[in-house]
């Protein structure tokens, strides 16, 4: 996911689930338009820092993702992970098992 809109409709509509690594929003299939793929959106605000700050932050939870998704698969639905400043912080397995849970959380019926 890529414009602003659809970052807005997934916080608007979809679900939330806040851990210290990271926030994530979703909306599964039977929330949505019926899609059959997953689609994944990555945001770090300013607060977090600059902007060398922010890549790593979302370079850190492209790769979480990227991991978590070959053991797992990941669920059908629209994803927005947000990085917060725990993120870069976290230790790597306990950002993919936060990942883990958020997404299980969001997915979750």
């Amino acid at each position: 996911m890529k414009k602003r809109s659809q970052f807005l409709h997934l916080s608007r509509k979809g679900r939330k689930a806040a851990l210290p690594g990271m926030v994530v929003q979703g909306i599964t299939p039977k929330d949505a338009d019926g899609q059959a793929q997953s689609r994944v959106g990555f945001t770090v605000t300013k607060k977090v820092g600059n902007a060398v700050v922010r890549n790593r932050t979302r370079r850190r939870l492209r790769e979480a993702l990227r991991l978590v998704a070959k053991e797992e698969g990941l669920p059908c639905g629209d994803f927005v992970l947000i990085g917060r400043e725990g993120t870069r912080k976290r230790e790597f397995s306990a950002l993919k098992s936060d990942l883990r849970q958020a997404l299980n959380k969001v997915s979750a019926h």
